[in-house]
């Protein structure tokens, strides 16, 4: 291409490579001007342009770019007009782009004139919208460059293409375990037809079992006949590893393990399988979520009629963390107390309280939390140990004796809440330190100021475990298989436990909701250990022990 500034009365012919405004007209680049323009622009007094010519063996850039997106276009995908260089591609049905992330590549590589941009590999798309779009980078290209790349388009099978959603017949088995509430499986269902109907697919059918290989491999012969295009489980348990319920049970029915396990999270555990040449999906514990998760991915991809081969599931790698993006909306049904969203993404916010109101009647005339254990009242180093931790802010709720308690804790960063119905028991602190909690955190740490050897490390543990969206809202604390304190709570429950009353906590409804409790082994006894009488404190000061 022919580039440089020429006599505006040579420049019939050529391309306007800067726009000018002149004799008031406006005369844009990319104008191929006549010489009416170049006259035009002589009386403005323009005596010269920059301007570029094609040589032989140059395409313009608007019949480059058409050519090129004719080549590009696969299935389903509609090649707008070009205009200044560009040509858009866009799709005419709803469903999910394919591309061919290698070529793409080898496309762009040919050479810096021609770029051809996409939107990502299975992105969602609505009829007429943009899926992708060439641009001629200069005003002319080399008619060998652009057959390069047309080549490459063209090869084996289209480069870009549109996959439609296509209606899936479903059905979905659900298992139980002693203690887990009907509602939960009920939400289950309301959030699987929801997330089905979003791609025009329909849960025709919905069945519960026991969690046992038996029963489970039962319930799969009896929705086989009916030949679904999809079989749905969702265990009251999460699938751990192969030779877990739902994969047994598959294998017991006929059916054969493709692949277990996916590098998206929310969606680790999942479980692809297929039953008389049928996919089957054992579903991760966010599938009862409808926000975004692994599942979605695998979901969208049978629902547009694409394989999903095991090396599909092993390559979503990249872009997998879901778990740490803000664009995961929850409807607002689910979202209960709503709260405000957090100005950018990581790691859950988890409060602490410390609940110190108590009467200390157990431990006679002196104040238990005041009780000194290695220099430091007992409050206090409750206290240290949890502004160590990743909780944050630290909450203390005072009640009995609150100024001495209060002096306590005085210079440190835990700011006190006073209950004056500590005399109710610790269900009074429990509502009186989850109203104070700002409106921005995921959960809350309940602390007992009587337990002066958790420490932070094991607090952090349980912080690191918390992902409700993975099934694990409720942390419990484990020592050789007994459960202790402090537990951590998500969001979600705090209305119930404000609803509790008299000398109790809220820990019956760690039985009310089994499928949201993990449980985390602990290093040490700290965990099960609270001095609340004068022979416990006899037997802390004397004898050795494991700190957690």
């Amino acid at each position: 291409m022919n580039f440089g500034e020429a006599p505006v009365g040579a420049a019939a012919g050529a391309i306007l490579v800067h726009s000018i405004r002149a004799g008031g007209r406006t005369f844009k680049k990319g104008r191929v001007l006549t010489e009416e323009d170049t006259a035009a622009l002589a009386a403005a007094g323009v005596n010269a342009v920059v301007v570029a010519r094609l040589e032989p063996g140059e395409l313009g850039e608007d019949e480059a770019a058409s050519l090129l997106a004719r080549a590009v276009a696969g299935e389903h995908l509609a090649v707008a007009d070009a205009f200044t260089g560009r040509a858009n591609l866009h799709a005419e049905r709803r469903g999910l782009v394919v591309l061919d992330r290698e070529r793409l590549d080898a496309f762009n590589l040919v050479d810096e004139a021609v770029t051809l941009a996409t939107l990502p590999p299975f992105a969602i798309v609505e009829p007429k919208q943009m899926v992708a779009t060439i641009k001629i980078v200069p005003f002319a290209v080399p008619r060998a460059i652009v057959e390069r790349c047309a080549a490459i388009a063209g090869g084996d099978g289209a480069l870009l293409r549109l996959a439609p959603f296509r209606p899936l017949d479903v059905a979905l088995i659900q298992t139980r375990l002693p203690g887990l509430k009907e509602t939960i499986l009920d939400k289950t269902v309301e959030v699987t037809r929801a997330r089905l109907a979003s791609l025009g697919s329909t849960l025709r059918s919905e069945a519960r079992c026991a969690h046992t290989v038996s029963e489970l491999a039962a319930a799969i012969a009896q929705a086989a006949p009916a030949r679904p295009d999809l079989l749905l489980i969702a265990g009251a348990s999460a699938i751990v590893d192969r030779r877990d319920v739902i994969p047994a049970a598959l294998v017991a029915s006929g059916g054969e393990i493709r692949h277990f396990g996916m590098p998206v999270d929310p969606g680790n555990l999942i479980l692809l399988g297929r039953l008389h040449d049928k996919p089957v999906l054992g579903l991760p514990g966010c599938a009862r979520s409808p926000k975004e998760n692994g599942f979605d991915w695998v979901l969208q991809r049978l629902a547009a009629g694409l394989e999903v081969a095991p090396a599909d599931i092993m390559r979503m790698g990249a872009g997998g963390l879901l778990a740490e993006i803000p664009s995961r909306p929850l409807p607002r049904a689910a979202a209960a107390p709503e709260k405000p969203p957090a100005a950018a993404p990581g790691p859950p916010r988890i409060a602490a309280l410390i609940l110190a109101a108590g009467q200390s009647r157990r431990m006679g005339e002196v104040n238990k939390l005041l009780i000194e254990i290695e220099g430091k009242p007992m409050v206090r180093r409750v206290a240290e140990t949890v502004l160590a931790s990743r909780a944050a802010p630290v909450f203390a709720v005072l009640g009995h004796e609150r100024d001495r308690v209060r002096a306590a804790l005085g210079g440190m960063r835990v700011r006190c809440v006073y209950n004056p119905d500590y005399a109710e028991g610790i269900s009074s602190s429990l509502r009186r330190g989850l109203a104070a909690l700002p409106p921005d955190i995921d959960g809350a740490l309940v602390c007992l100021g009587d337990m002066p050897l958790v420490d932070a490390a094991a607090i952090d543990r349980l912080i690191a475990a918390f992902n409700p969206l993975e099934g694990r809202a409720i942390i419990v604390p484990t020592r050789r298989g007994k459960r202790g304190n402090p537990v951590l709570w998500a969001r979600r429950f705090f209305a119930e436990m404000q609803d509790v009353s008299g000398d109790v906590g809220a820990r019956h409804l760690i039985g009310a909701y089994p499928e949201c409790v993990a449980e985390i082994e602990t290093g040490g006894d700290g965990v099960l250990l609270d001095i609340d009488t004068p022979e416990a404190l006899s037997r802390f000061l004397a004898g050795p022990r494991v700190e957690a």
